[in-house]
């Protein structure tokens, strides 16, 4: 089963950070967020991805056409121009770069991948979050459900402090940051029969997130998996700075492979 990834937004909330590299390319313990998207799909078995790029795409492109000098060591001898790999890093991935346009939006991403994707169920995830999802219940939850589309329902931490304000004024309680606001909300990690592509128009300002999945919510056709384990997105740049304090301390939980 193929994995897409979507791959091409702007990212402008992270601010000068994607102005030089797109969001996904932005680095977590060294390695693109991206990448670490892909091993956690590789840990189950999944290493067929369709990257949906756009803004800066030849940035992604670079990284993956020279992946070994990314991921190896090297000494290079200026003199005469040779260089020596010590140690390779290799991963058994297949990777397809799909260029579907600098300011296209996600559902038109996903539409313009179809030939890419082809007939057949696929997985779909934004390129910008992480989690220790369990891929393979995820797939068994969307299979039992016989939906076109399952995601992946998560409850994020809350990023401010709740009050409870009683009659008058008076504060009755105060929680610091909640480990989630009693809302579910869409964190990725969606599995996708075809005829997801019905529900897409040919129309590159149409996000996924709005008609597409509003009538597959419609027709009874949307699923959800319930995730209570990690998830984060890289949204701005506190995102980054504590994914990368995690990684530092050996604490990443979307951590699930091996080395």
């Amino acid at each position: 089963m193929k994995v897409a990834i979507l791959a091409g937004g702007l990212g402008s909330r992270l601010g000068e950070e994607t102005h030089i590299t797109p969001k996904p390319m932005v680095g977590i313990g060294g390695y693109p967020i991206l990448w670490h998207i892909m091993k956690i799909y590789s840990h189950y078995g999944f290493n067929d991805f369709v990257v949906l790029t756009g803004y800066k795409h030849e940035i992604i492109n670079e990284y993956f056409l020279n992946f070994y000098k990314h991921t190896s060591d090297l000494t290079v001898d200026l003199s005469n121009d040779s260089v020596e790999i010590h140690k390779t890093r290799s991963e058994p991935w297949k990777v397809t770069l799909a260029y579907t346009g600098r300011d296209t939006m996600t559902g038109g991403r996903i539409k313009k991948a179809q030939n890419y994707l082809g007939n057949e169920p696929f997985m779909l995830t934004y390129g910008d979050g992480v989690g220790n999802i369990d891929v393979l219940s995820l797939l068994n939850c969307h299979k039992k459900s016989e939906k076109i589309v399952t995601l992946t329902a998560i409850q994020p931490q809350g990023r401010f402090g709740t009050l409870e304000i009683e009659k008058g004024g008076r504060v009755s309680s105060f929680q610091e940051k909640p480990e989630n606001g009693g809302s579910w909300i869409n964190g990725g990690f969606m599995v996708c029969q075809p005829e997801v592509f019905d529900y897409i128009p040919d129309d590159d300002t149409m996000p996924f997130e709005q008609a597409p999945l509003k009538n597959l919510a419609k027709d009874g056709q949307l699923n959800a998996y319930h995730h209570y384990g990690f998830w984060r997105p890289m949204d701005m740049l506190k995102d980054k700075q504590d994914l990368n304090q995690m990684w530092a301390e050996n604490k990443a939980p979307w951590k699930i492979w091996k080395d």
